[in-house]
């Protein structure tokens, strides 16, 4: 039955909507004999009739579970006893936060305006359905909106009064037959405790509240542009009746900047979806062995996420890429679903993360599906390890991502090099100047990580630096000097990528360089490898959250059995 039927032969609209009385409703054409003692009949008919009956044994087991229930709306967002408890004073924090600092920038810009006062508005994400059906995918919150409110409802407003530091969330007004297909929801008064939000009204209250404000209040909204993406970010869709002066020139500088700064208590979150993801990681390593398909890692790293951290979400869709496929850099989408066979002699690149309360891990690993390294495996893995281990020992507040970028391209072409890939007559200094890594590395380093996988920040703020169009280089995700409380990812990687070793406008520069008879007799097909961490910067270094096997023996051994991870 599908919760978006409607009513039908409903005999007490009252008895619907007592939802003291009613723990569960079903619409089924049931045959008369299947009736049992534990059920109450309110509507009755032949075989072929709906049915509305209610589950009386029940009712004593609610009662009983009535304290177990109020869990849920509670000022905290958890999904289970052994799971991390968010605090919704995180969400408090931000808009705090959010409050202080337009308050200095409008302040700052002495903006000309005959308002007095100043408010946010932003509008979250919308419930969607699946093309033409009546299919509702399972709502995930938009970005910003759940930064400042960590709401989980969608089609709803939220304001902030940026001088009196009060939010008020607008959430939609539901029909009485809501109890019945999605349960009682919070009323106001329980929401405004839940989310520790000064006020709650309902949505279809907005343009009346507007009006009002509107009168003394500048209203500021989001316009920008996501650098990952290039889409633009949601902008509140201001009631068109309602006669307020929009300011869109302030709040997603001023928001975005925040969101590259973790509190501690977004760094509490990020860290566990990190360790939970680090697990579920270990979990799929234990579970290769030749033979195995790529969809049966995806799914014990889902099944890990989910049973033991209460992550009903991933980050991104799972790369599971064996032999060949680890050359795709984003391998594993619909086209391309995990669905080939492991076989012995081959890497497998694990590219996974989960996400709880809408925090997000990426973390990647590479491994044997025989459970051992070759010889040319593992001087070709230890060189992205050690370009790995280099970027982490040189983090620290001021260091240029770019610069990093660099750093870690030289490891990997020292490994290269002892490969026969490229020459031992090409210099260190003029590889890098022809952009020779960018055919074995094109991705960047790795990028700001929190609410969004990607997350926002990475360009075309005040603290920015501009994207370097060079070869490589101009994929890297930001540019920026690291600051203090920036979460990011490491991923070096090196991968034989068919398309940029044949690619025919590669420059003579770059061609003299590569030893492409060794690439033909060794390494076409054989993949890549990639290593991932997640982090935070410290005052004087960082700090990675990923607890993974990394060295070549730890790894074997873990596979093997002889050596219990963590």
């Amino acid at each position: 039955m599908h919760q978006n039927e409607h009513f039908k032969g409903v005999t007490s609209k009252k008895a619907i909507r007592d939802e003291s009385y009613i723990e569960r409703v079903l619409w089924m054409k049931l045959p008369l004999f299947l009736k049992r003692k534990s059920w109450m009949l309110l509507a009755t008919s032949s075989a072929t009739t709906p049915l509305l009956v209610v589950d009386v044994a029940s009712r004593r087991r609610r009662r009983n579970n009535t304290k177990a229930m109020t869990t849920s709306s509670s000022s905290s967002f958890q999904m289970g006893r052994d799971t991390l408890r968010v605090d919704f004073e995180l969400h408090r924090e931000n808009r705090l936060r959010l409050a202080q600092a337009m308050e200095e920038k409008i302040n700052a810009e002495k903006k000309k305006t005959k308002k007095e006062r100043n408010l946010v508005l932003v509008e979250s994400g919308k419930q969607t359905q699946r093309y033409g059906t009546d299919n509702e995918p399972l709502f995930r919150q938009e970005s910003y909106f759940h930064w400042m409110f960590g709401c989980r409802e969608s089609d709803c407003f939220g304001a902030l009064d940026v001088e009196k530091k009060k939010a008020i969330l607008f959430v939609p007004r539901l029909p009485d037959e809501y109890v019945v297909w999605m349960g009682k929801p919070l009323s106001n008064e329980e929401l405004a405790s839940k989310y520790k939000i000064e006020e709650v009204r309902y949505a279809d209250e907005l343009e009346a509240y507007l009006e009002e404000e509107g009168v003394t209040a500048l209203v500021h909204v989001l316009s920008g542009t996501n650098t990952d993406s290039g889409l633009p970010t949601l902008k509140a869709n201001v009631p068109s009746s309602s006669k307020v002066e929009i300011d869109e020139s302030i709040l997603f500088e001023e928001i975005t900047l925040l969101r590259t700064l973790k509190t501690k208590r977004e760094q509490e979150v990020l860290e566990y979806a990190s360790k939970i993801s680090s697990q579920a990681h270990v979990a799929a390593i234990k579970s290769l062995q030749p033979g195995t398909m790529e969809y049966q890692l995806e799914a014990a790293f889902l099944h890990h996420i989910y049973n033991q951290g209460g992550m009903r979400f991933s980050s991104y869709p799972s790369i599971c890429a064996s032999g060949n496929n680890a050359a795709v850099l984003h391998y594993g989408h619909s086209g391309a679903p995990n669905d080939k066979e492991c076989k012995s002699g081959e890497l497998v690149l694990m590219d996974m993360g989960g996400e709880y309360h809408c925090m997000c891990a990426d973390i990647t690993t590479t491994v044997p599906v025989s459970g051992k390294f070759t010889s040319d495996q593992k001087i070709f893995y230890d060189g992205v390890l050690q370009a790995h281990k280099d970027v982490l020992a040189n983090i620290k507040p001021g260091a240029v991502w770019t610069d990093l970028h660099l750093l870690a391209e030289r490891s990997i072409l020292s490994m290269l090099q002892k490969l026969n890939v490229l020459n031992e007559s090409s210099s260190m200094e003029e590889m890098l100047e022809n952009r020779v890594c960018a055919v074995f590395m094109p991705h960047g380093l790795g990028h700001l990580l929190g609410i969004d996988t990607h997350d926002v920040g990475g360009y075309g703020l005040r603290n920015s630096r501009d994207r370097i169009l060079k070869p490589g280089l101009k994929s890297c995700r930001t540019a920026k000097a690291l600051e203090e409380n920036n979460v990011m990812t490491v991923e070096p990687g090196c991968y034989f990528v068919d398309a940029l070793i044949d690619d025919v406008n590669m420059s003579e520069n770059v061609k003299k360089c590569i030893n492409f008879d060794t690439i033909d007799k060794k390494f076409r097909g054989f993949g890549g490898v990639r290593i991932e961490d997640n982090l935070v910067v410290t005052k004087t270094g960082c700090k990675s959250w990923t607890n993974v096997p990394r060295e070549t023996e730890d790894i074997e051994r873990v596979m093997s059995g002889e050596l219990v991870w963590p």
